[in-house]
């Protein structure tokens, strides 16, 4: 939106003239139920450091009605303008400021959103500030380092429940008043009203007890797993407590499932949001369940990392979530009695993945970035800011030992607690407690973009005996467009050597642990060895790194990449040869062999499902297109076979029914999926609930077997939130003109659609097997998304702008087309970036399709 940025120079300023004491904010919600605007009144209390200096506060409302400074009215048609009231001639020493605005309801996810349930047709209403948009509801210093404690006061309709950071004072006739917050920073104040059902648990230990509460929709209360949640919750605590030495810093710790979310979970300070997704409606793998509950434990490190102790300016966003990212898993690889000992075999396949190819886009950054304003790191929650710094943090404590890190963190929090810090006061603090100088090593990893690739160089003799072993460390070049210049880092590596036992598993039979430097490190104890049958670097994932194996690895690993008896150096196999097809080094047709022949041995479903989805991507995005549909249509055979074998009632049984479902084309296949849906066929312990019923109507609806009346009748059955969601992609997904027409119209041309719908309709809009129905929009796209991000939230515009972006079209025209719209448009750096991340992935399925063309 124009006129709503904030550049770093401008927090630095008001951070040096601003100390701010608090907030008294008033918020009259009692007109929920029927939408529009709602009152908001706000006190806020802080010092100016000079006699008669001017600065701003931020709000973001259709209207102002007062603005009173210290006493005095303020001209409000003269001091409110672009997202800002100004502020003039303020005392030295205390000032008061008291605000009136009505503040809007959105259905963007931004602000306060508002969302009504088609089950019970009662408004639910949640917060979601960060970056900037506490602003949306109330008068505030939109920065994370003004903190101030908040005192809210809500009143609401009769029998709703709400609830904020601190516990509820009181509640008497619908008003709502809540004990004051110690000090916060702004983006992570919260507010979450409606007719919610809850659940009421707590966490004891050594006397102390917090109150835990666990929120949702009434129409979601029968899925509702609480006790597992809290399970998970108070492993959380346990560990963290111990590890961080710092007891829980708020009063009590709600988590709150809420409809319409854009994120995963948001870690506002003792009222956690978590998209309500995670309330399972259907039967789902184990995986899932590791999902949420990383999502849980990340939310909860927060508390203290962010929460407690926050950055400075959003250049150190990624001390958050590296922190949390890389606590959060280890907890559930390290605490007693964890169901998930093997998380980071998850991290591996997942989030690393998810970094590498952050790291190879044009838009490529230091893990410290640099935040020039809001815009910039609006769409800097990437890869890069979560996984890649999870990974150099997983490498720090390699680096200087956990017991260390953590003595480290535990004085960090103690010397800043409620405060505000910069990169170099935790790594002070570690450097005290580990005795390592850390300078070069933060130079190195986190001030420089990047990532290096590492290589066996291994010479055998004529008895296989090891003559000589190096590893080969590169440093690509950066992408066309990237700032800096690609460097050799220092890593602490594992090399684990495998070979086949008795059974026919892949066991390790030795590891060698070293540190690697430069673009050769010699490794004389492997010398006199005898060869192993694979030889893997970064064995145990200690650094980041691209890894490739050599040609006789390569040899083994093809086949027997399924008999490694441990999850985790299968995890890496599979992420190396997924990489390999991205780089165009292994063809998309021998990558689809190396997944058949070994993911029938794979027992990690997590890992399973990634190759789902990869093998999917790599078909439809990386595959000659004289050879695609051949590809296509054995992945396809294979799924069914598959879903076939897979155990009655197993997650694997699970997944591979989807997987199916996702590219069924045959008159035969696309039958199947018709009888299962009516019953006439069933597959033994298959069970075809509510959401698997609708993956396979999407995919009927795709291949235009299903149109209006088949996916009506679908929504009927589940006249849900979620079923809207469905029956909206189910509908864009139809291979007509009008269909494609009307969802193009919906999203492009209208704005009314709430965010959750507009992306469900977008998701069904881009089919994969309908390239030529979708052509005529490319021009229309380039026509029309300058317009769409200028008078759009953020939010709603960024998925716009890449979700309907021509990435199936991978073509030189696209290409020219991109690069035309970006010499003429004058985007601003945030879109610029977003459409230079998409024309990358247009440049490397190019690079990918000519190497299976080769191939």
């Amino acid at each position: 939106m124009p006129g709503t940025n904030l550049t770093r120079d401008e927090a630095q300023q008001r951070a040096r003239l601003l100390t701010v004491d608090s907030y008294e904010i008033d918020l009259d919600l009692s007109g929920a139920q029927e939408g529009g605007i709602y009152r908001s009144r706000t006190t806020v209390r802080f010092a100016s450091a000079e006699e008669g200096a001017e600065t701003f506060i931020d709000l973001v409302a259709p209207s102002v009605h007062e603005a009173v400074l210290n006493g005095k009215a303020l001209d409000v048609a003269a001091v409110f303008r672009d997202s800002r009231i100004a502020l003039k001639h303020l005392l030295r020493g205390d000032n008061e400021l008291v605000v009136v605005a009505d503040c809007a309801y959105t259905n963007t996810g931004e602000g306060l959103h508002r969302f009504v349930d088609p089950v019970d047709q009662q408004a639910y209403l949640y917060t979601q500030f960060e970056v900037p948009d506490a602003r949306r509801v109330f008068a505030c210093f939109e920065q994370p380092d003004l903190k101030a404690a908040f005192t809210f006061t809500v009143t609401a309709p009769g029998g709703w429940t709400v609830v904020s950071n601190s516990p509820a004072a009181s509640s008497e006739d619908g008003v709502w008043r809540f004990e004051p917050t110690p000090r916060i920073s702004t983006y992570i104040t919260a507010l979450v009203a409606g007719p919610y059902h809850s659940v009421h648990g707590s966490w004891e230990k050594d006397g102390r007890t917090v109150p835990l509460g666990i929120h949702c929709r009434p129409s979601l209360a029968e899925y509702l797993d609480a006790e597992a949640i809290f399970d998970v919750t108070r492993q959380g605590f346990d560990w963290f407590e111990e590890k961080f030495d710092y007891p829980y810093p708020f009063a009590k710790y709600d988590q709150l499932f809420v409809p319409e979310f854009n994120a995963g979970a948001m870690e506002n300070a003792g009222a956690v949001t978590i998209r309500d997704q995670y309330v399972f409606r259907s039967k789902v793998t184990d995986a899932a369940y590791e999902v949420r509950a990383e999502t849980i434990l990340h939310e909860l490190a927060h508390m203290w990392f962010g929460d407690l102790v926050t950055m400075e300016w959003w250049n150190d966003l990624w001390l958050n979530e590296s922190f949390a990212t890389y606590t959060s898993i280890a907890c559930q690889a390290y605490a007693p009695g964890s169901r998930w000992p093997h998380s980071w075999t998850t991290f591996a396949n997942s989030m690393k993945t998810w970094a590498y190819r952050q790291d190879q886009l044009p838009s490529t950054h230091p893990i410290m970035a640099e935040i020039r304003d809001l815009d910039d790191v609006l769409v800097n929650f990437d890869g890069i800011t979560y996984a890649k710094g999870a990974s150099v943090l997983k490498q720090l404590v390699a680096y200087v030992g956990m017991d260390a890190f953590f003595q480290g963190v535990q004085a960090y929090f103690k010397a800043h607690a409620f405060g505000n810090t910069r990169l170099s006061d935790l790594l002070g603090a570690l450097e005290e407690t580990s005795g390592r100088d850390l300078k070069a090593w933060s130079r190195a990893w986190l001030e420089t973009a990047g990532i290096n690739v590492l290589r066996p160089e291994v010479s055998v003799d004529d008895s296989g005996t090891v003559t000589a072993f190096a590893v080969r460390q590169e440093a690509p070049a950066l992408p066309e467009g990237a700032q800096g210049e690609p460097v050799l880092r220092p890593h602490r590596i594992a090399i684990g050597l495998y070979d086949l036992d008795g059974s026919g598993a892949l066991v390790r039979t030795e590891r060698v642990e070293l540190d690697v430097e430069g673009p050769l490190t010699e490794v004389p104890a492997l010398v006199g060895t005898r060869r192993p049958a694979v030889v893997l670097l970064n064995d145990d994932d200690l650094s980041y790194a691209k890894v490739r194996l050599d040609e006789e690895s390569l040899r083994n690993v093809t086949e027997h990449l399924g008999d490694f008896a441990e999850s985790l150096p299968r995890a890496l196999c599979w992420a190396s040869a997924w990489d390999m097809t991205r780089d165009g080094e292994l063809a998309t047709r021998d990558y689809l062999e190396l997944v058949l022949s070994g993911i029938g041995k794979e027992s990690d479903i997590g890992v399973v499902q990634s190759l789902h989805r990869q093998v999917k991507l790599a078909l439809d995005l990386y595959a000659d297109p004289a050879w695609r549909e051949a590809g296509l249509t054995r992945w396809t055979d294979a799924t069914l076979a598959h879903l076939r074998a897979a155990g009655p009632g197993s997650d694997h049984q699970l997944a591979w029914a989807r997987a199916f479902a996702a590219t069924a084309r045959t008159p035969q296949q696309l039958d199947l999926l018709q009888s299962l849906l009516d019953g006439t066929e069933s597959v033994e312990g298959l069970v075809v609930d509510t959401e698997l019923r609708w993956a396979f109507v999407e995919r009927l609806a795709a291949t235009g077997v299903f149109d209006e009346e088949e996916i009506a009748g679908e929504y009927e059955r589940d006249r849900t939130a979620a079923g809207e969601r469905h029956a909206a992609t189910a509908r864009a997904a139809r291979p007509t003109p009008e269909a494609k027409e009307a969802a193009w119209a919906d999203v492009v041309e209208g704005d009314k659609l709430p965010n959750a719908v507009q992306e469900a309709v977008i998701a069904g809009f881009v089919q994969t097997d309908q390239r030529e129905l979708l052509a005529p929009y490319a021009q229309r796209y380039f026509a029309a998304v300058k317009g769409v991000w200028d008078s759009r939230s953020h939010e709603m515009a960024q998925q716009v702008a890449v979700g309907l972006y021509p990435s199936l079209l991978v073509s030189d025209e696209t290409l020219s087309a991109t690069d035309a719209w970006l010499a003429s448009a004058e985007p601003n750096a945030a879109l610029r970036r977003l459409m230079s991340e998409s024309r990358a992935g247009v440049e490397r399925a190019l690079r990918a399709q000519a190497a299976d063309a080769a191939r």
